[in-house]
């Protein structure tokens, strides 16, 4: 199991729905002006913007590194593929990446993706993602959380240091034999600075906002245009 499969295998523990909720909403609004008929969802998790975005008649392809969370796409009838953005086909009139996936690559890997998000835009394309704060990551996200249910039992511990994100998921799930199964995995996420998105040569950084997901101005949301 990766690390990916295994947060896939907690994320209903972590608490996230009010706040992947807000951020639908917030990318739904600015992705309304731009009058989109074509979306790649980078990160597309279980699919749950694609869905609202169909509803809005866009047609969308969702991507993932989570085969956890492609096959519940697929389970749902979406299109969805376990693949990296380098790998996918096509154009697309917007691309989005929810919820933290640039602070998953490092610079260099970061590098990599933007351009290959800019070969996948059609022209004048949109391309909207969001990051967390310095203070998102020091304040907020380090620190010790844990969650259960009847079956199982989560453990999140996250550090914050060298400008990145530690953090350790322990998961003990129960089996039929009342026996528990521990999954443990470490995921690291980097803190990019607001210059790094500036000086792009192949998409144009149009608009930043950073706003309150958390707590006080945790993250920033992107949204650039392809060159």
């Amino acid at each position: 199991m990766t690390n990916l499969d295994l947060y896939a295998k907690s994320e209903h523990l972590l608490g996230i729905e009010e706040a992947t909720e807000a951020l639908y909403d917030l990318y739904r609004s600015e992705l309304d002006e731009y009058k989109i008929k074509t979306l790649l969802d980078v990160g597309c998790g279980r699919g749950g913007f694609m869905q609202r975005m169909i509803s809005d008649g866009v047609a969308c392809k969702g991507i993932d590194l989570s085969a956890v969370m492609v096959n519940e796409c697929k389970e749902q009838g979406l299109d969805a593929q376990c693949v990296n953005v380098l790998d996918v086909d096509g154009k697309f009139d917007a691309v989005v990446a929810i919820f933290d996936v640039l602070n998953f690559l490092n610079h260099d890997e970061l590098m990599l993706f933007l351009d290959a998000v800019a070969d996948r835009l059609n022209d004048d394309g949109v391309f909207i993602a969001d990051i967390n704060t310095l203070y998102g990551f020091r304040d907020v996200a380090e620190g010790t959380m844990s969650s259960e249910n009847e079956r199982e039992f989560l453990v999140v511990d996250a550090v914050f240091e060298d400008e990145k994100l530690y953090t350790k998921f322990t998961l003990f799930e129960k089996n039929s034999d009342s026996r528990y199964t521990k999954y443990q995995d470490t995921i690291i996420q980097y803190f990019h600075k607001l210059k790094t998105f500036e000086k792009l040569s192949r998409l144009k950084l149009i608009d930043k906002q950073t706003f309150s997901l958390y707590d006080t101005k945790d993250k920033t949301l992107l949204i650039f245009k392809k060159r």
